[in-house]
Parts: C-alpha cells; structure tokens; sequence
C-alpha cells in the first residue's frame, strides 16, 4: 500500500468550524431524538430535480431494503465495480459485492437508478454511530484504527454531533455518459443534503478527491478543506466541510 502523501501547505479554517466541537467524554450512540431523525430522512423520499431523463432516486436502509428489491444488491455491485475494480482500492468484497464496517443500520444509501441501472450513490453516517469499535470513517482515521489512511486526515478533532454527517462512498458509474455526468453528480448531491437534512444535519463531512476545488465550482457547491492532501491506495484525497445551508 502506498505511503501516504504529507504536505505542508495550511488552509484557513473555515468560519463553521468553532461550532464543531466534539463531545468526546459522551456516549457516541444516538439517542431517541436522534434516531427519530435519522429515520425521518425515509418518510418521504425527495425526488429528482429538472428535467434530467427518467432517473429516480431511492434512499435505502436496513428497515426498506425489502421494499426495493436487488437494488441493494445492484448498488453494493457497482460500488465494487468503481473502488474495487477501477480504482483498485483494498476494501472489502464478498459476492461481487463492495463492504465495510460502515455499511450498518445507521446508514443511509442514496442510489440514482433509471430502468434497473444504478447510475450512482453516496453513503451517508451521522457522526453519532457506532458498531463495535467503529464510530465514522474520518474519525477513526484520527483514532488511528484504520490502515492507509493517516491520523492527522483532520485539521480538528473529529465531531460527535447529531448536526454533522460522513458522506462516504460517492460515485457516478462509469457507464454513464459523459453528457449526462454533470446533471447527474448535481443530482446525486441535492439528493445527499436532502437526507442528510431530514436527518438533522447542517454539516456535512467527506473526503474527495484533491482537485475537489475544481469538482465544487462545476457542481455550484460550497465546501471547506478540513484537513491535509493524503493517498489512499494511489488515490489523492482531501478532507472537506459542506455547510449545508450555504
């Protein structure tokens, strides 16, 4: 596995940060409020924008897997065909499927589909999970827990607030076409702050690729770098802090 990347350059820490304290002496579990919340993210899916073909967008969970058939099973599909074969990164894999240790009942799976094809998905965790060990991605980075991914991913320490989300695993297929690429990244993301939003979420934190700077201004969004430039098996990534209502 490649070493990871170490920069020097610094970065203004954005105004929204000082909000972003984290209850580290706290219970990570939600509690009721906060699982109400999560849950209210699937009470009434939001629906595609535009004029952008016949593209629908389902947010899956454990509780409504059952009520959408193999598309579960057709997202987990492509996410390995885009990290695992495209992008060769070493994560888990079983049954053609693509995995972690973040794919609990916590999360929420956006996925964009149209006629049966998944054209895209994000992984959303409120930064109050945890299963085991485990918390969220960027905070177990900094707890030193994962491998190919450094401590300091963070320039602050990781929240533990029900206002801030993990969005993970974000991905256009590769089978879309290169004039439809842009509308449907637009999309993906409305639909991500849209959940993210139901769930009780101002905040949204993530990692991208290096050249995120470019990717924001082309999807007309506004994001923060929280962290230092790092290699994740090749990949060049970032850390970033969305404001959701800017």
């Amino acid at each position: 596995m490649d070493q990871p990347l170490r920069y020097k350059q610094t970065y203004p820490v954005p105004e929204e940060l000082p909000e972003l304290t984290p209850a580290n002496g706290t219970s990570g579990a939600p509690n009721t409020l906060a699982r109400l919340e999560m849950y209210a993210a699937n009470s009434s899916p939001p629906m595609p924008r535009g004029n952008i073909g016949h593209i629908r967008a389902t947010t899956l969970n454990f509780r409504n897997i059952s009520e959408h058939g193999t598309l579960l099973t057709k997202y987990l599909e492509t996410r390995k065909s885009i990290f695992i074969d495209q992008l060769k990164w070493q994560v888990g894999e079983a049954d053609g499927m693509e995995f972690d240790q973040y794919d609990t009942p916590a999360c929420r799976w956006v996925v964009l589909h149209e006629f049966g094809e998944v054209l895209g998905g994000v992984r959303l965790l409120p930064t109050t999970a945890e299963c085991g060990v485990y918390s969220y991605m960027l905070r177990d980075a900094q707890r030193g827990i994962l491998k190919g991914i450094p401590t300091d991913v963070l320039f602050i320490d990781a929240p533990v607030k029900r206002s801030v989300w993990e969005a993970s695993r974000f991905f256009v297929a590769k089978d879309v076409a290169s004039s439809r690429r842009l509308s449907v990244q637009q999309e993906l993301f409305h639909q991500m702050t849209t959940v993210a939003m139901a769930g009780g979420a101002t905040s949204i934190l993530g990692i991208v690729p290096s050249v995120w700077a470019r990717w924001s201004r082309r999807l007309g969004i506004n994001a923060s770098p929280v962290g230092a430039k790092f290699s994740i098996d090749g990949t060049i990534s970032q850390s970033v802090l969305f404001n959701i209502h800017k």
